[in-house]
């Protein structure tokens, strides 16, 4: 690791500017419940993206979008040279949190701005540019995959399928961008490394009283479309015999998939149905089709197999009892995996050399950091969630831990735009 002594110039003023900004991005797709509900493309993040593009323009960043909707500010500090990267993502789910995605955003637009500032001040010169990103369609609630723009930056989705792909009512990744005016033609920059910052959505760093967590691995994350499809038919008239009701295949098959983690360890296996689309979805009619999304997610991905083995077991056996049929019609797969030592020892020196208390922890959800971390070196830093709580308007991080987290991505910037990450 580099020695270089770097000015520090972490001030309150920095403090209650990062704050002030969070406080106005939030305004954008505000809820009555405290919360934000920007879905990708949507009026909202549209408004939002707008808003960040500006900010990182006043501030010096030259800003470019790509081909799915990225946002990238650039600080040229060596002409020529790759850049190091840090970001995460301002749509939200419906309903949603202040804090999840927007604040490392907003995070990574600060501590770029001051780490240029610092090394500037310091008369050091760097060895990589410096870029800030807002990753287009994390959250995958309106399109699905989750993640799609970081998969598509790294070559894990094709652009033309992410293009495609419709919403439920049959508006399309394409279309939804361009209404906002949010596609463009920049080809994305070459990434040596790449950081990101995020409140826990767990409550691990709350329960021990750390403010900065530094995440070492990540869980894996399998998920499944899927649709049951029945008769459609009158909900009085049709003899009780005769029915091939979707809506009860489909009910069973939330149990059975909730009930997949009777099969292991306590805690060892998460699993959810979070999306649940009924059609015809009328009163007094038997459903014809269920599409859902089933969300199962272990340390290892052996358990994910196991699971998955046990609940197509349990499909054939709903689909005898009912008389449905129930079909896989896509699956996502998001292995685990660990973060390089080198950049957590590199999270962990700047928080102490800032006087914080640091631990290593585990992410059980997924986020762009983990498509990056297939291809370039990536840090992943947490700060606390208040009780956990997350994907939801009551989501809260404190101010203190806001500021901190900020200060400690601060100073890696500082360390990857030198060099740390190659040695």
């Amino acid at each position: 690791m580099t020695t270089n002594t770097i000015v520090d110039a972490n001030t309150e003023a920095d403090a209650a500017a990062l704050l002030a900004d969070f406080h106005t991005m939030s305004e954008f797709g505000a809820t009555s419940g405290g919360g934000v509900d920007r879905q990708a493309a949507s009026a909202a993040d549209g408004q939002t993206r707008s808003w960040f593009s500006a900010w990182l323009a006043d501030r010096g960043f030259r800003v470019e979008v790509d081909t799915i909707g990225n946002i990238f500010g650039l600080l040229e500090l060596v002409p020529g040279a790759p850049y190091v990267l840090f970001g995460s993502h301002l749509d939200s789910q419906p309903l949603a949190g202040r804090y999840d995605g927007a604040y490392g955003v907003l995070a990574a637009g600060h501590a770029a701005h001051r780490a240029h500032r610092d090394l500037a001040a310091s008369g050091i010169t760097a060895r990589y540019n410096i870029a800030v990103v807002d990753w287009f369609n994390e959250e995958g609630s309106r399109f699905k995959p989750s993640m799609m723009g970081s998969a598509v930056f790294t070559g894990r989705l094709d652009l033309e399928v992410a293009l495609a792909t419709t919403d439920s009512r049959g508006t399309s990744v394409r279309e939804a961008l361009d209404a906002i005016g949010g596609r463009g033609g920049f080809v994305g920059p070459d990434v040596a490394g790449y950081a990101e910052i995020h409140v826990e959505q767990g409550r691990t760093l709350e329960d021990a009283g750390v403010p900065i967590g530094v995440v070492a691995s990540t869980w894996c994350a399998y998920k499944y479309e899927i649709v049951v499809l029945g008769e459609q038919s009158h909900t009085g008239s049709t003899l009780m015999r005769d029915r091939r009701d979707a809506l009860l295949g489909a009910s069973k098959l939330v149990v059975a998939i909730n009930e997949l983690v009777r099969e292991f360890d306590d805690e060892v296996l998460h699993a959810s149905v979070g999306e649940f689309t009924v059609g015809p979805n009328s009163p007094v009619t038997i459903a014809r089709e269920v599409r859902l999304l089933a969300d199962l997610r272990a340390r290892e991905s052996s358990i994910l197999a196991s699971a998955f083995e046990i609940l197509q077991q349990r499909m054939r056996a709903i689909e005898s009892e009912t008389g449905v049929r129930i079909e896989v019609l896509a699956s996502s797969i998001w292995e685990s995996g660990p973060f390089l030592e080198t950049g957590l020892a590199i999270t962990e020196t700047a928080a102490e050399q800032l006087g914080l208390d640091s631990m290593r922890v585990l992410t059980l959800a997924g986020h762009d950091a983990t498509n990056l971390k297939e291809t370039v070196p990536v840090i992943l830093i947490f700060v606390p969630s208040v009780d956990g709580v997350s994907h939801n308007e009551k989501e809260f991080t404190h101010d203190t831990d806001l500021v901190a987290g900020a200060r400690v991505l601060t100073e890696v910037v500082k360390r990857l735009a030198l060099g740390d990450f190659a040695g």
